[in-house]
């Protein structure tokens, strides 16, 4: 009577494994083949109009590799994406939070002028940095959440001169404030803290692999 549960576990986690490996290639070659279309002047236009929708591919793949896919990350997903949605809605309209800015066309579909897809967006930053932390030995949420925020921060120098560039949003006064990494850091630290509260399982290396593949894709476009 063994045997049957013997083929299951060897039947699984080759598939598990499969999975996410071929994840992590995807999340890579995206990347890279982003990379090289927005350096080149020709191509720049056309991969513009592809920027939200490799946002929504990338947040498709870590929702397909989530362990344990069920009602508790799409209720993570969804209030991560109404509050990162909020805070930019408050953001350009009120000037209190990052400074003064405006949205430009690349984000697509918006909302108040308010790209929709800057709720995804959240999403993807809060939950691949959230799962990076599960794999080193962190133990306090006191050091890990902060560490998080940090790294938050750092990515947000990174894009910040790339979106001005490529019209995903203007400030107001030339670069971005450092009113702006204040309040990336604390809003960071409070959606960090929700994504503790979620107690995950520990996940795959996809979301890893998708938070270094954005450090080295803004990185390469300064």
């Amino acid at each position: 009577m063994e045997r049957p549960k013997n083929i299951k576990q060897h039947t699984t986690y080759p598939i598990k494994s499969r999975l996410t490996t071929t994840s992590v290639r995807l999340v890579i070659i995206f990347h890279l083949v982003g990379l090289i279309g927005l350096s080149i002047a020709g191509l720049r236009p056309l991969f513009l109009l592809l920027v939200p929708y490799h946002l929504l591919l990338m947040a498709i793949i870590l929702l397909f590799n989530h362990e344990r896919f069920g009602a508790k990350i799409m209720l993570f997903f969804l209030l991560i994406f109404i509050v990162g949605f909020a805070v930019e809605w408050a953001g350009v309209y009120t000037g209190q939070l990052f400074g003064n800015y405006t949205y430009g066309k690349t984000l697509g579909l918006s909302i108040d002028d308010i790209p929709l897809i800057m709720g995804i967006n959240w999403f993807l930053l809060i939950y691949t940095v959230g799962v990076s932390l599960q794999q080193i030995r962190l133990k306090s949420i006191w050091i890990r959440v902060p560490v998080g925020a940090l790294a938050l921060g750092l990515l947000d120098m990174l894009i910040e001169p790339v979106a001005m560039r490529l019209d995903y949003w203007h400030w107001a006064a030339g670069p971005a404030p450092i009113q702006n990494y204040g309040c990336w850091f604390i809003i960071s630290l409070v959606l960090l803290f929700l994504f503790e509260q979620m107690h995950f399982k520990k996940q795959s290396i996809v979301g890893p692999a998708l938070l270094v593949s954005q450090f080295i894709f803004f990185a390469a476009l300064q």
